[in-house]
């Protein structure tokens, strides 16, 4: 079955860019996950970026319950899962009505011809056939009548009309599969697991996966096979992985480099729940998962964890940051590790729970009453949330504050190549416990100080000699006993502000290949991939531009303010309204450019490329984009601000 036909033209490509959409019932993050298995596996990079309908079950067949994949696989090392598709898989007229518009001049269309009749065209207010010449001239269309022809190939199993209507969606991956070469056993080996209780609808699928390839092979509409060679990473044992399962991995690491037990507190929220179903599987790993009733008890069985002397974490999205900020303020003012996952969503409120943003910095930042600082980290891609996940562990535990760890919904969802470290060379994180007291003792001082950190001692309860009491009333240094004092208490602000200025972060590193650039591209969180492929599209053009990454929010860098100084501007993409710019612009003198983007979906390479084509034409700051704020996905800009112009 992996063998083509003599006569058919096999294309080497460096990469291509496929998306896959349907209704949410459809099957599409499967058929798009099956895919990335096997390209993973073949050892191509590969990026992906899932779309999620935000209605858990919109109404069939309407483009509010549209859900879509999207891949890029390539035989070089890449950075997003692409602008637009090459290839866009549209399973019903409302995948096609939401999709379409994203595929490039050229673009090849398959869509399911036996959905395209005249209720669902109306449905999604198509007053004729989309799939006509004057529409979709610009692109090479192919028509397959995929319900059909899976309702036929499934038909000697004896499943039902519904479940063999399902199983379309292995039909679109053998029909993907053949067009680009790769074999399909690892699907045949994941759905003989996935249905093992139900060898019916496992034979089905097969079946149906059997007739998608089968399409390819001998119909004469498609006449090449696209191939993509493997990708020259570097040498090691690499697995596909998502953010959040990253994220949770990271944190078992981090269990294992501490010796301690994992405690997880956390309320499922969209799209952090996966972190919690991921967590709960691997208590072999000396790890506890706690599903709270509410946000506000999660994060006090986590603190209630730290206490005891296990490593408290907490996940949950921008609605449950604003439910736990009293006990993340309990964990600042008792000066307990606490680790507090935010995998941020778009919007307030319930606002965007399937969409992604980067709009909890401030809250992270500052959402808290009082003056309550915590550290700050954000992962840059999937893969990095693993050692994220170390590095703030190692912060919170060494220097006994809560950190928080800032995701998004398109680091959560999205998947790259991982390489699986060796846990011989994972880092080793001393918590530093307060030993038993010894008869030399003259007493416990629970505040008592580390000079350089300013980290307290860390007794835990039951330690022999080590009694004592915290809560969230203020407290003399050293002692912890209450205190009202004016004098103590802004000398107790002033050492718990200085706690995390003292943490020691590496410098940021400045990727600017001839040391002239006069232009810095300063990301962090997501927009790291987008920002890497724009600065190397803008240098193929022959532009000079730097770039820098940021994982430490608070406390930024040493180095920063000498970083900013060296650039004639600095432009700052992120997708909220200019939230750390507002926070660079206020502390560094420096010309600071926001580049927003507030649509729920994540830059675009091409959209930061077009940024950078402006500011070197010095048009950066009255571009269309930002006359047009209600466009649903305008790239805003606004004019840069200097720390001298804000005092």
């Amino acid at each position: 079955m992996e063998r083509h036909h003599s006569d058919v033209e096999t294309r080497t490509l460096e990469q291509v860019v496929i998306r896959i959409a349907g209704d949410s019932g459809d099957g599409m993050q499967l058929a798009g996950d099956r895919f990335t298995a096997e390209a993973a596996a073949f050892g191509n990079d590969l990026a992906t970026q899932p779309n999620f309908p935000a209605e858990i079950r919109a109404p069939q067949g309407t483009v509010p319950g549209v859900s879509s994949f999207q891949i890029q696989i390539a035989d070089h090392d890449i950075l997003t899962a692409g602008d637009r598709p090459d290839v866009l898989v549209a399973m019903n007229p409302a995948a096609l009505k939401s999709n379409v518009d994203d595929l490039p001049a050229g673009g090849v269309l398959i869509v399911d011809g036996d959905e395209f009749t005249r209720r669902t065209l109306a449905k999604v207010g198509y007053g004729g056939d989309p799939l006509a010449e004057d529409r979709t001239g610009h692109l090479t269309v192919h028509t397959v009548p995929m319900t059909s022809l899976t309702v036929t190939a499934v038909e000697s199993t004896g499943i039902g009309k519904k479940d063999a209507h399902r199983a379309k969606n292995m039909f679109a991956l053998g029909l993907l599969s053949w067009m680009y070469g790769r074999p399909v056993g690892g699907v045949e080996t994941f759905l003989a697991r996935k249905f093992a209780d139900r060898p019916d609808i496992a034979r089905a699928n097969t079946l149906a996966l059997h007739a998608g390839w089968n399409y390819g092979e001998t119909t004469e509409a498609f006449a090449v096979v696209q191939h993509v060679p493997r990708a020259a990473l570097p040498p090691g044992t690499y697995r596909q992985i998502s953010g959040n399962t990253a994220l949770a991995y990271g944190l078992v690491a981090a269990g294992h480099a501490t010796g301690m037990d994992v405690f997880l507190g956390s309320y499922p929220i969209t799209p952090a729940s996966d972190i919690l179903h991921e967590l709960s599987r691997l208590g072999r790993f000396r790890v506890r998962t706690f599903q709270a009733e509410d946000e506000i008890a999660g994060v006090g069985a986590a603190l209630g964890a730290s206490y005891g002397g296990s490593l408290g974490v907490t996940t949950t999205s921008g609605p449950g940051i604003a439910l736990k900020s009293e006990a993340i303020g309990l964990a600042v003012m008792t000066e307990l590790p606490l680790l507090v996952v935010d995998v941020q969503r778009g919007g307030p409120s319930t606002g965007l729970p399937t969409k992604t943003e980067q709009a909890d910095l401030l809250q992270a930042l500052f959402g808290r009453n009082g003056e309550s600082p915590v550290a700050v980290v954000a992962p840059r891609s999937p893969a990095d949330c693993f050692d994220t996940a170390l590095e703030a562990v190692r912060i919170a535990v060494t220097h006994r504050t809560p950190v928080m760890l800032l995701s998004d919904g398109a680091i959560a969802n999205g998947t790259e190549p991982w390489r699986i470290p060796d846990a011989a060379d994972l880092p080793t994180i001393d918590p530093g416990f307060a030993p038993p007291a010894t008869d030399d003792d003259t007493g416990h001082l629970p505040y008592a100080r580390d000079p350089d950190t300013l980290a307290r001692d860390w007794a835990i309860p039951g330690t022999a000699g080590r009694e004592h009491r915290v809560g969230g009333l203020e407290k003399s240094d050293g002692t912890g006993d209450i205190s009202y004092h004016h004098a103590n208490h802004e000398m107790m602000t002033r050492v718990r502000s200085a706690k995390i200025t003292r943490i020691a972060v590496p410098d940021l590193d400045v990727d600017d290949p001839d040391d002239d650039a006069e232009i810095l591209v300063l990301g962090w969180g997501s927009s790291y991939g987008p920002i890497g492929e724009a600065v190397r599209r803008a240098r193929r053009g022959g532009r000079s531009v730097a770039r820098a990454h940021l994982r430490h929010l608070n406390p930024l860098p040493a180095n920063t303010a000498d970083v900013l100084a060296r650039y004639r501007r600095v432009l700052v993409p992120e997708m909220n309204l200019g939230q750390l710019s507002l926070v660079l612009a206020g502390r560094f003198d420096a010309d600071i450019q926001p580049v927003t983007k507030v649509a729920g979906m994540a830059f675009r390479a091409d959209e930061l490329h077009a940024a950078l084509d402006e500011e070197f034409a010095g048009t950066l700051h009255t571009s269309e984009a930002a006359k047009t704020p209600n466009a649903a996905a305008a790239v805003t800009v606004r004019p840069g601000v200097r720390e001298k112009e804000v005092r």
